[in-house]
């Protein structure tokens, strides 16, 4: 919306600055960052009316029995105050916003179903597994093909691969299945990695900023030809809801930090994965997600392994699952465990970025 106030420049040169996506990403983190600290006490207070706890599970570590009668779903305020900063700040003709904007509701109201499930049931189990992946591919299908059309001939089917100069392996009608696998495993990772107050946020903070700086910068020429990156028209668009999300994350922080008055739910952790997983396939940097990503990576596969062993030899491999839970289990306090895997969260992300030059 303010996007169109750059039209009118000529009548006022403070009007110029609404053309630079650069000011408008910083706009719309701060718009989404105040909002959530304006409206989310208000929140709080409604769900802790509508009894809207958090089931604790019995057989996690003993320290989460104190957290009985925290609300959640507190990612219904990531998901408003987002789309709201998103759509006050972004050009919202471009096509992109409005993909990203399907997928990250989509799955975050998949998670609020879920949630609310559970809720209803006062139980910590929601709907059935298989439904919430149909619905979850259901969504990725549907982004994943309209990314597939808004990119431009053989881009549109390739996997670019980190650390070499413009080298794709194009996947052909595999790159569909390969797009939704990344979609929906991001938003399920991010969601096993929510189990502990604040320690999701900021690896999420940390993601998004990551493909805030490769949406700007695959959206400009100068920059592309500069870097020997591939170049998306259009793509710059993107960084402005990379900027909403972070500031909204980081105003759900604000109390969800421990100890947490608020959780954030299937509804807010399905919803950031999903826009991860969205955002890496619309910039053309999946395997990206993956480094900028390790701790999601390493808590989903954390939890497939431990399934899987004991599956088929009756045996644990960690002493809870996902790993932050192992954590726990062997003495760490829960911040020590937070504060750890925030630190490795930023130096992934750093990671992540050298790719950008190391080419």
């Amino acid at each position: 919306m303010f996007y169109w106030l750059s039209f009118f420049k000529e009548d006022l040169s403070l009007f110029n600055l609404f053309k630079y996506q650069s000011f408008r990403t910083g706009g719309a983190l701060f718009t989404s960052f105040i909002l959530t600290l304006l409206l989310m006490p208000k929140l709080i207070k409604w769900l802790k009316s509508k009894q809207a706890e958090q089931p604790i599970r019995k057989c996690g570590p003993e320290t989460h029995l104190s957290k009985a009668g925290t609300p959640t779903m507190g990612g219904l305020m990531i998901l408003a105050t987002g789309t709201i900063s998103t759509l006050l700040w972004a050009n919202v003709a471009s096509p992109y916003i409005w993909v990203l904007l399907f997928a990250f509701l989509g799955t975050g109201l998949t998670g609020y179903w879920d949630d609310y499930t559970k809720l209803t049931r006062h139980s910590s189990d929601g709907i059935a597994g298989k439904t919430k992946l149909a619905l979850q591919f259901v969504i990725a299908f549907l982004t994943c093909g309209s990314l597939m059309y808004l990119s431009e001939g053989q881009m549109s089917t390739s996997v670019a691969i980190p650390f070499f100069k413009n080298l794709f392996i194009d996947l052909g009608m595999f790159y569909i299945i390969f797009a939704m696998v990344v979609i929906v495993g991001a938003s399920n990772s991010v969601n096993l990695t929510d189990g502990l107050d604040g320690l999701v946020s900021l690896p999420v903070i940390m993601c998004t900023l990551v493909f805030m700086v490769i949406a700007y910068l695959t959206g400009r020429t100068d920059y592309t030809s500069y870097l020997q990156i591939h170049y998306i028209a259009g793509a710059g668009e993107m960084a402005i809801m990379c900027g909403a999300l972070i500031g909204a994350t980081l105003g759900f922080l604000w109390f969800n930090a421990h100890p947490a008055k608020v959780f954030m739910g299937d509804t807010g952790s399905l919803a950031l994965g999903g826009f991860l997983g969205a955002i890496a396939v619309a910039t053309k940097h999946e395997l990206i997600l993956a480094v900028a990503g390790g701790i999601f990576v390493v808590e989903a596969l954390s939890d497939i392994i431990q399934v899987g062993s004991y599956k088929l030899r009756h045996k644990r491999v960690f002493l809870m699952a996902p790993i932050h839970h192992h954590f726990e289990k062997l003495g760490w306090s829960e911040t020590t465990v937070v504060v750890r895997f925030w630190i490795v969260s930023i130096l992934l992300a750093l990671l992540a970025l050298s790719t950008l030059k190391l080419r």
